[in-house]
């Protein structure tokens, strides 16, 4: 399974060089992470985002959302959304927006790099 490399780079110019940006091939995707705690990835053309629980239920209700059941069953606090709900750039970036509000409420990983792997 591979990912959007087109998708890859929006999302690279959406969240910037902010510090602390790591990027891991993971879940035959892309993984993009915040003081290593996974925000957000890419897997073909599909957004995956962290949201936490609390605004879960609200983000789910938008068109585009479902439920991540990446091992068969939903996954509580994470959720796919589709191109459609994020082919314009600010769409982009309120959906990562929501995933980095939330991990920005947790502690950094013990030992996380805090990089910029950026692909130009």
């Amino acid at each position: 399974m591979a990912f959007d490399e087109a998708v890859a780079q929006r999302i690279r110019r959406a969240i910037g060089g902010r510090d602390g940006l790591s990027e891991r091939k993971m879940f035959g995707g892309l993984c993009l992470m915040l003081h290593g705690n996974m925000f957000a990835g890419l897997i073909k053309d599909e957004l995956m985002l962290r949201v936490g629980t609390d605004r879960s239920d609200e983000l789910l209700a938008r068109p585009g959302a479902r439920p991540m059941d990446f091992t068969g069953k939903p996954m509580k606090g994470y959720l796919y959304v589709e191109p459609s709900a994020f082919a314009t750039s600010d769409a982009l970036k309120g959906w990562l927006g929501h995933a980095l509000s939330f991990v920005d409420t947790l502690p950094p990983k013990s030992g996380a790099k805090a990089t910029k792997s950026r692909r130009s």
